[in-house]
Order: C-alpha cells, then structure tokens, then sequence
C-alpha cells in the first residue's frame, strides 16, 4: 500500500464572510506586517470595507502583477530585510507564491536563484515568516502548497519552485465572496486548473486511498460548480473547495505529465498557468481514453463508477464534452502558439512526473500540437 505524508495549513477558515477573520488575527498578534496583493483585490468593495482597520496593521504592501520573478523577489527581501515580521498574501496564485517566496528568502542568506529547483546549488532551510493566505482566485491551492512557484525569464528561462513543508502557510483563508467580479476567462483558467490538480494527483502512480478519496471529493465539487461558476454562492464555495483540495492532494501525490509539459512551456511564454494545463489537458485525456495502461484503465473505471456512473463506457470522453459544453469561456479556443524552437525545447525539458507511464516525446508531441499553434 502507498503511503503519503499530508501537511495542511495551522489553521483554515472556509465560507461567505470568513475574511472579516483577517483583523482580529492581525490585533491578536502585533507585528510588523507586509501585504502582498494585486490591483483587482485593491480596486473591489470588499477592500474598501477592510481597509480603514487594515492599513494601520500594515507596514507596507507590494502589488505583484504577474509570476514573480527571481529578480522581483530579491529587490523586495533586500528592501524589507529586518523590517517585516509577518506577510499576509491577499491575492491569485501568483500573489500567493510570490508572497510564500519572500516569507522564506528574507530568512536567507542567498539570491532566490541559488534556492530554486532545477537550476540552484543551495539547499533552502525551513525558516519563514509567519504567513497568512487568502486566495481571491480557485485554481492553484497555493494556500495550502509546500512550494513557492517562480519563474525567470531573463537568466536561466526556468519555473521551478522554493519547496519546504515550513513553506505552507501557516493560516489560510477561503472566503468565495473574493471571486465575485471576477472575468469569465479568468474563473475558468483557474478552475480547469484545479481539476487539473485533482485529476493528475488521482491519476499519479504515488497517491494514497487517502489522497485518492480527497481528489474524488474535489473532482465531485469540480463537476458540480463548473457549469454554474458565475451564477451561485454554492457554486463559487464548491470550486474553492475543490482547489483547496488540488493543493492538498498534489502536494501528498504529485501531478503528472501535463504539469510537466506546462511548467516548461510557462517558461518560455506568458500564458496563464491554468489556460495551458486545460488546453493540454484535453488532448490528454484523447491519450488516456485510448491507454491499455492497467492501473490508468482501473482508476478511471473507478471515478466513473464513482462520480458520473451512467457513463462507463468512455470516461475519458465523457470529461472532455462535460468540460468543454459547459465552459463559461472557450479556454481552448484562442490561437496561442510555440514556436519550433520552443517546441524543441518544451519536448528535450518536460516529463511525465509520477504517471503510471512514461509518455514518450511524441506521446507529449501530440499533447502539445492539440494544445499550441506550433509556428
């Protein structure tokens, strides 16, 4: 039997309303205190409210616009070095990840670059700052991840992450009034990548029963919210669950192949996280429903029985018509394109990560001429 480690936040406040937690945790325990957090967020009602008993608690903020850089992180830790004592990260998973990266690296010595995976020669330590995470997205779980995501574009073309158990914050947030407002587009990149997250920890040759049950559960909501993301409380609660739920279960189970041909390909191009790994998941699942693999054949089986019984005959191509009928926004309809030496590139970095079965370059060929405009 598979066994898995499963580490989670100290605490977790989830439902409508449960931001108004924020300022009582901030006046329980003084200190300095850093927000990191984007425009959509500082623009919005829910702000406005908090602000006039936020900003006295703040020594400051940082507004972080996309994936945050190496570069971006070491000019924030050498302006704050030895003035923050505490972060709170108010924000998508961008926000999240740039903030869980900062907590850590002003507790370092180093450059990020020397920390990160793939391309550092420096072990990270556990040492953080306190964080508190309230994602106003529902994709990545990054409230409750062990990583940071970083991707550099200038030195060494990378995403790769910051990873230690210390990194998942320590208070996570889960408010669904934060997606209110948000665009069509932007709900559905995310939440396909949530699924993403579940399905691939479902899917991977290391899960547990337990991580097993916890992805059949975020799937569940996944299938419940997805055709109504925009038009109930339930529905924006049930896909925060289910990215809640993608965090745990890819951090207990890793993900698979897709992850491992999206993360080279974010590299490379500025395309939202969640737009690529739905754009590769559904060529992924063409692959998959035509896989002889026994393990890969047996779990699907068992989440159609599970989930969607009346449709035994071709799991698989059941998926891909729920998702794509019922999408809010077209995410695999826009033209985005690779070139050939990106292609080349994507193909000679990517892997299949901790599938049943190693996908070949041109397996992952196709995955990405399903996915990419390749010019």
């Amino acid at each position: 039997m598979t066994t898995s480690l499963m580490i989670a936040n100290r605490q977790a406040w989830f439902g409508k309303g449960s931001i108004q937690q924020l300022i009582p945790l901030l006046q329980a325990e003084p200190q300095s205190t850093l927000l990191f957090t984007c425009r959509s967020f500082l623009n919005g009602t829910l702000y406005a409210e908090l602000a006039p008993a936020l900003t006295p608690l703040l020594a400051g903020r940082e507004i972080v616009t996309h994936e945050a850089s190496p570069q971006e992180i070491d000019r924030w830790v050498a302006h704050w070095r030895g003035q923050v004592q505490r972060v709170v990260a108010i924000g998508g998973g961008s926000v999240l990840d740039a903030a869980k990266a900062f907590a850590a690296l002003i507790e370092h010595p180093l450059p990020t670059l020397r920390y990160m995976e793939k391309v550092g020669d420096s072990k990270i330590s556990g040492a953080t700052l306190p964080l508190i995470a309230i994602p106003t997205t529902a994709g990545t779980g990054s409230e409750v991840t062990q990583n940071a995501v970083i991707t550099d574009t200038q030195v060494t073309k990378v995403k790769a992450s910051l990873r230690h158990n210390n990194f998942v914050p320590q208070i996570a947030i889960l408010d669904p009034d934060l997606l209110k407002g948000a665009p069509d587009h932007v709900l559905a990149y995310c939440a396909i990548d949530a699924f993403t997250h579940l399905f691939e920890a479902y899917l991977s040759k290391t899960a547990s029963g337990l991580s097993r049950e916890m992805s059949l559960s975020g799937i569940h909501h996944f299938l419940c919210a997805w055709p109504v993301l925009k038009q109930s409380d339930e529905a924006r609660e049930a896909i925060m669950q289910a990215s809640y739920l993608g965090g745990l279960t890819l951090s207990m189970a890793g993900l698979g192949v897709i992850h491992g041909i999206a993360g080279e390909i974010g590299a490379l191009r500025d395309y939202h996280h969640g737009q690529i790994c739905g754009r590769l998941l559904l060529p992924f699942l063409e692959l998959l429903g035509k896989s002889e693999q026994p393990q890969q054949r047996t779990l699907m089986a068992e989440l159609a029985l599970r989930l969607f019984p009346e449709e035994q005959d071709s799991p698989a191509r059941f998926l891909i018509d729920f998702i794509t009928r019922h999408a809010i926004a077209p995410f695999w309809q826009d033209e985005l394109s690779l070139s050939k030496a990106e292609l080349a590139i994507v193909l000679e970095k990517s892997n299949s990560k901790n599938s049943w079965l190693s996908y070949t370059p041109e397996q992952r060929r196709l995955m990405i001429d399903g996915a990419f405009l390749i010019e």
